[in-house]
């Protein structure tokens, strides 16, 4: 009986248009995010924010930038990881040769260069698609990853292939501290979520869902593919270079090529699949799942005082991980969004049966 949209009457087309139109949700969002900028930061171990917090909104961002992709364009990807790696070997190369250059400058053309990369590698989408696009991205990781590997300028010549980035600092604040990192990382994800949701609701966004249902039927209509697909792979490189210069700035302060392997390109379409594509939510619900089941598969055999090795322990883990993807996937191939989706819709009506 609380979930209800009864006598809330919309006056304007503005009004209309609003991201959250039912006053519980805007009440709900609000609530969330005075949890985690005042609670959250108060009250929370240091535990949590290393291996829980940072690590979502980091990855979460970058699913948001491949769900644009693949979720609201329909352009399958398998190279996400290599974008990353653009966005973060950018960030550090423009921080080690331009004295003085901001954190929140370097994060930003970290994701301009991924970008830049993201189209060239996008360009293929004009002619192929469907499997021949996935194995073109795969293509790009693949190259990428080899170019960090071999090209000693990406590195600042460092010999052993790793790089690593000096004390942060964003606007005279230092961004050091667990708190102050998760801080941080939450206002830049916060925005640029916002700008997300934004731009799916917006022209660009009905195009990219054309193309995404039937790109013929889109082009006949007016909407131009090139233009469509170029922009998709433009917006989704940004917010994934973004990401990665977080990844390596804020969250692993050092870092090798190996950070951003196909593994993680895989574990970000796992995010996207599992949290629901199509949808900025889900790819927050995604992150949060991928990131605490294994932690969670980790420490049962401990809860339950089974003895076991780590090397047995690992293999458990990744079998429990892999089977339990698989049975999501076959009870809710949605994803997680469609579940929060028909929660509230049931309390709309609720205790209504019909």
């Amino acid at each position: 009986m609380l979930y209800r949209e009864n006598g809330q009457f919309k006056t304007s087309y503005r009004a209309d248009q609003q991201i959250f139109p039912i006053l519980q949700d805007r009440i709900a969002i609000l609530g969330l995010l005075a949890i985690a900028f005042v609670v959250v930061p108060l009250s929370a171990p240091e535990y949590l924010f290393r291996a829980i917090l940072i690590p979502s909104l980091i990855l979460a961002l970058a699913a948001i930038g491949l769900n644009i992709l693949v979720g609201y364009c329909g352009q399958i990807s398998l190279g996400t990881g290599a974008f990353m790696a653009v966005g973060a070997y950018a960030a550090y190369n423009f921080t080690v040769r331009i004295d003085g250059l901001p954190l929140v400058a370097a994060l930003l053309l970290g994701g301009v260069a991924a970008t830049v990369v993201g189209v060239l590698f996008g360009i293929p989408s004009l002619r192929i698609k469907g499997l021949y696009l996935a194995v073109a991205t795969l293509a790009a990781q693949f190259f990428i990853d080899w170019a960090f590997q071999r090209i000693k300028w990406f590195t600042h010549d460092s010999s052993s292939g790793s790089v690593s980035v000096p004390a942060l600092s964003a606007f005279g604040l230092p961004v050091q501290t667990p708190v102050q990192k998760y801080l941080f990382c939450l206002v830049i994800v916060a925005l640029l979520a916002l700008v997300a949701k934004n731009l799916v609701r917006s022209a660009i966004g009905r195009q990219w869902m054309a193309i995404r249902d039937m790109d013929v039927a889109a082009a006949v209509i007016g909407i131009r593919p090139t233009a469509a697909k170029l922009s998709a792979f433009a917006v989704s490189s940004f917010f994934v270079g973004v990401a990665g210069a977080l990844w390596g700035f804020v969250h692993l302060g050092s870092w090798e090529p190996a950070a951003f392997s196909i593994e993680r390109s895989f574990q970000l379409l796992f995010m996207v699949i599992i949290g629901g594509l199509g949808s900025i939510m889900g790819s927050f619900f995604g992150a949060a799942f991928i990131v605490i089941l294994p932690l969670v598969l980790s420490q049962l055999p401990h809860w339950f005082g089974i003895p076991l090795s780590t090397a047995a322990a690992s293999h458990l883990e990744q079998m429990i991980f892999g089977a339990l993807i698989v049975f999501f996937l076959i009870v809710e191939p949605h994803g997680l969004a469609r579940l929060w989706s028909t929660a509230k819709e049931k309390l709309r009506l609720w205790p209504f049966p019909h």
